[in-house]
């Protein structure tokens, strides 16, 4: 019988590329994937360590799955960027962990899962480029995969350990992207999300110049995909010739992920980023102009935080009206400039100001949605849920909704929807976040 692998993959989409990589590995090497960690002889937990709780998670969650030890597992292994920064604490630490590794093991995840199984405890440290590519198992929606195209991090925000986990960046090659997209497409996947921690500097370390613009022209020329998504586009280098492809390439969705952090030239200084408030607003005037949706994070209670600055941002917000936002308390994280900053914000503060502008987003988003009524969307159909005897219902999204993060629409349709099919929806309702409609033929 085959050896029995459940796989728990914790963190970001970019990690969950990383898992599907592995899990194809694995089964390529002759392992079972099992769903059910009850019944796997090996769990991998593959990890997150951004912040602070990121790392709680992952510990706790290792912690769990070593309590199937006393079931049919055998062994817990550790991969992902908790290895990769903290594994020599792991492996003096944490008993429960047979196996830790980082990010630049993946490829050789089976040679791990056979050696531990001869009982030998040990902690991995890779080589190579660290990029993660190849075969995948797709773990979203059939017809949805995320893509990644490049890993690490040259920018060094005074809060992000990013860099020090992954190290500088690394873009994947355009022809090895082309080649995974059409084997995703063969697959039946017909949305394309576009990842890595900064989508807009791709090809400048391999080509010396950005080429994200022209990667998207050439994943466009794939027949089956449908729409592409651009997630985690750095702000300074959203030039013109990227946001012209946004509005007027029809394969493109009028949706772009902006990290913006924060919008006062102060705060932004410290934080080493390189956009500032007038560039932003700039930005933001632009895509607003061309009905082009933002999503965007912003992070509260950066050392030097004040009343004021938290009121520049809400201002921003009721102004320039983003589709969707998510705010995040400060994290300080050992090892990062910001850590060292004096004047470190209260937590009960930050937790205060999160509340605040999600207030404000809350209202601004309420608004949005109910201007949408009456309006006609495209909509994808992600999942089916029942039926009245009259109307079957879905659940979808539009343009503006990125999978799990954002909102999503309501579907009621006469007669029966594929899912991974696209429908027009005339919008009839609002919810909080979500919108509700009946398909149009």
């Amino acid at each position: 019988m085959s050896t029995k692998v459940g796989v728990v993959s914790l963190g970001c989409d970019k990690n969950r590329v990383d898992t599907e990589v592995m899990l194809a590995n694995l089964v390529a090497g002759g392992y079972e994937i099992v769903s059910d960690p009850s019944l796997a002889d090996v769990i991998i937990v593959n990890t997150c360590a951004f912040l602070e709780s990121a790392r709680k998670e992952a510990i706790d969650t290792v912690l769990e799955m070593a309590n199937y030890k006393s079931a049919n597992c055998k062994k817990v292994i550790v991969t992902g960027c908790l290895g990769q920064k903290f594994g020599e604490e792991l492996y003096k630490d944490l008993d429960e962990a047979d196996a830790i590794a980082g990010t630049y093991e993946y490829g050789d995840i089976c040679n791990i899962v056979a050696e531990t199984l001869q009982g030998d405890r040990k902690l991995y440290r890779g080589c190579g480029d660290g990029l993660t590519f190849g075969s995948r198992i797709l773990t979203t929606a059939p017809h949805t995969a995320y893509l990644k195209i490049a890993d690490g991090c040259d920018n060094f925000c005074t809060y992000c350990l990013i860099p020090y986990i992954r190290g500088r960046y690394r873009s994947v090659p355009i022809e090895d992207i082309l080649s995974q997209a059409r084997d995703l497409a063969s697959r039946g996947v017909k949305e394309l999300i576009l990842v890595a921690q900064d989508t807009t500097r791709y090809g400048k370390d391999l080509y010396g110049e950005l080429r994200l613009t022209e990667l998207i022209r050439k994943l466009s020329e794939i027949e089956q995909i449908h729409w592409i998504r651009l997630l985690y586009c750095y702000p300074e280098l959203m030039d013109e010739r990227l946001i012209e492809e946004i509005d007027v390439n029809p394969k493109v969705v009028s949706y772009v992920d902006i990290p913006l952090q924060h919008v006062n030239d102060a705060l932004l200084g410290r934080m080493n980023r390189r956009s500032d408030a007038h560039s932003i607003r700039a930005l933001l005037g632009e895509l607003t102009a061309r009905n082009i949706a933002v999503r965007s994070t912003f992070i509260c209670g950066f050392p030097g935080e004040t009343r004021q600055t938290v009121d520049e941002l809400a201002d921003f917000l009721r102004e320039y009206k983003l589709r969707n936002a998510g705010f995040f308390p400060y994290s300080r994280e050992e090892g990062t400039a910001a850590a060292k900053f004096a004047d470190q914000i209260p937590e009960r503060t930050k937790q205060r100001y999160v509340k605040e502008l999600y207030a404000v987003q809350y209202n601004v988003a309420q608004a949005l949605n109910e201007a949408d009524i009456g309006k006609m969307y495209e909509c994808v159909v992600d999942e089916y849920d029942n039926f009245d005897g009259q109307y079957y219902f879905y659940k979808g999204r539009t343009y503006f909704m990125s999978p799990e993060i954002d909102g999503c629409v309501y579907i009621a349709s006469k007669k029966e929807l594929p899912v991974g099919s696209f429908c027009r929806v005339a919008i009839n309702g609002a919810l909080e976040y979500d919108l509700s409609g009946d398909a149009v033929e």
